[in-house]
């Protein structure tokens, strides 16, 4: 591995361990949300919100971020042009953006269904607004090559929001029976929902002041000619990135709307998106397999074997996944636990999402095709593609079936655009992926999956062996292929003969 792939896999361990810790620790919250929030509604008003804030994020970064990096690294270009002109870009149109909400907060808030709550939405636009200036800076950090103080200030951000939750959600509450004095000043009980965006403000707003020294060793200069050719490039992405975000937050965004009685829509709502979180385990195992995996895809790149080497790859993917996913099932009565009771009504949408994750997780390997042949127009085809799917399907079946068909419409979005790109893929830059594993390993995952959930076994003990051997067998079946080099491992290796592929 040369010095500049090391020092790739280097930058790319600390920007995604930040990344991969940080949905961890935010992801630890909803337990502690599903047990205090006095009722799922007002969990489905946050489910349903922080929808709205994915979407307005991308719209008011509008593929920016992307053009900072290509512009930037232009050679016939002022770097520090290139910088200020996007920044002031992107804070004006922030600033202009929360005063068009500051303005009509009336009509705004009661479209969405919070007339009476007007005060989150107000919150909610500070906060994206902040977060899409915030982008240039981090993406500048980034392109100076400063990956410590990057992570730094992005766990600071979760530490400082993580922290507020658990004050105002958990010892105000206390210090408010105990010692109202302390608190009685600025803390309302009746407010509990709303101190979950309160908190997010409080972190966004330290974030901004740690990266103010991005903003002061910058010498200003706006070029509008440089904009206009900036936003040439950038616009597309922007499109493409509101196609992909509504794949992931359109179920979470228009399933209000579909509903007359909108307290009756917030709860089904938050019982989704309480559930939903239980099915993000698989995200964080595929995360965490990719920014394991990565560097070394990279390194082997320009490979004579490239084309194999992307199949294992694929290989690999979905054995992790699949195995993550019978983890997660055979014990999802263990799992059920980090929701409130309350919400056990939904947990019949993790296996849908799951594997619609899954599916998902195959599409973003198959990627690789139109991103090595320079062909990314197809990325846009795909993500519209899978929209469509999504849209139509909650648009026609929410309102009969409920949350149910959110989780549906997720599975078949990510199941649709996978076949799509798999045989236009094929078509295009040929890849010779192991099928015959793939379907061995969906077929083993279904028998075990079937057999784990199936069976009723009244003994705990004995039930929780019974799907430990489960999952033994589908490590067991992983080792005796050879589709993973745990044959190398010092201790499986006096068990099972080397595999001549992995030496």
């Amino acid at each position: 591995m040369t010095g500049a792939i090391k020092k790739l896999a280097k930058d790319t361990a600390i920007y995604g361990l930040s990344s991969i810790l940080g949905r961890v620790l935010n992801w630890l919250l909803v337990p502690m949300y599903t047990r205090i929030l006095v009722a799922t509604s007002d969990y489905g008003i946050v489910t349903n919100l922080y929808g709205w804030a994915a979407l307005l994020l991308i719209i008011l970064t509008y593929g920016m971020e992307t053009g900072f990096f290509r512009f930037m690294n232009k050679s016939e270009e002022d770097a520090d042009t290139v910088y200020s002109t996007i920044l002031t870009s992107i804070f004006v149109t922030s600033a202009i953006f929360v005063a068009f909400i500051t303005i009509f907060l009336s009509p705004i808030s009661g479209w969405l269904g919070y007339a009476e709550m007007k005060d989150l939405v107000l919150i909610l636009a500070v906060i994206v607004a902040a977060d899409a200036f915030s982008s240039i800076p981090f993406a500048y950090l980034r392109y100076k090559n400063r990956p410590f103080r990057f992570a730094f200030i992005k766990l600071l951000f979760i530490g400082l929001n993580i922290g507020s939750n658990l004050f105002f959600l958990l010892l105000a509450p206390k210090l408010y029976v105990t010692h109202p004095a302390l608190v009685n000043w600025f803390y309302n009980p009746d407010y509990q929902v709303g101190y979950i965006f309160v908190s997010n403000l409080i972190a966004t707003g330290v974030t901004l002041l740690f990266l103010t020294p991005c903003f002061l060793k910058v010498k200003y200069h706006f070029d509008f000619v440089l904009l206009k050719r900036i936003l040439t490039y950038s616009l597309p992405i922007l499109i493409l990135g509101i196609a992909g975000i509504l794949n992931q937050t359109a179920d979470k965004i228009i399933f209000p709307f579909l509903f007359e009685d909108k307290v009756y829509a917030n709860e089904q709502l938050g019982i989704y998106g309480a559930c939903f979180k239980i099915a993000l385990i698989l995200v964080l195992f595929v995360q965490a397999f990719r920014f394991a995996y990565e560097p070394f895809i990279f390194s082997k790149g320009k490979s004579d074997d490239a084309n194999r080497i992307y199949s294992v790859a694929m290989r690999y993917f979905i054995i992790v996944a699949l195995f993550a996913f019978l983890g997660v099932m055979l014990y999802l009565d263990v799992f059920k636990y980090f929701v409130g009771e309350k919400y056990y009504a939904g947990l019949a949408v993790v296996p849908i999402v799951m594997l619609g994750e899954v599916f998902y997780g195959i599409y973003y390997n198959l990627s690789l095709w139109y991103k090595l042949s320079d062909q990314t127009h197809w990325g846009a085809y795909f993500s519209f593609f899978g929209c469509f799917f999504t849209v139509a399907i909650i648009f026609l079946l929410a309102p009969t079936y409920g949350f149910m068909a959110c989780a549906w419409a997720s599975l078949i979005c990510n199941f649709a655009m996978m076949l799509a790109s798999y045989f236009v893929g094929q078509k295009r830059y040929p890849i010779q992926y192991d099928l015959r594993s793939a379907g061995a390993y969906f077929l083993l995952t279904a028998l075990l999956y079937v057999l784990g959930t199936r069976v009723e076994i009244s003994s705990e003990i004995f039930k929780y062996l019974y799907k430990t051997i489960l999952l033994i067998v589908f490590v067991l079946f992983v080792v005796r292929r050879g589709d993973l080099p745990l044959r190398q491992l010092p201790l499986i290796s006096k068990l099972f003969r080397k595999d001549e592929n992995f030496k």
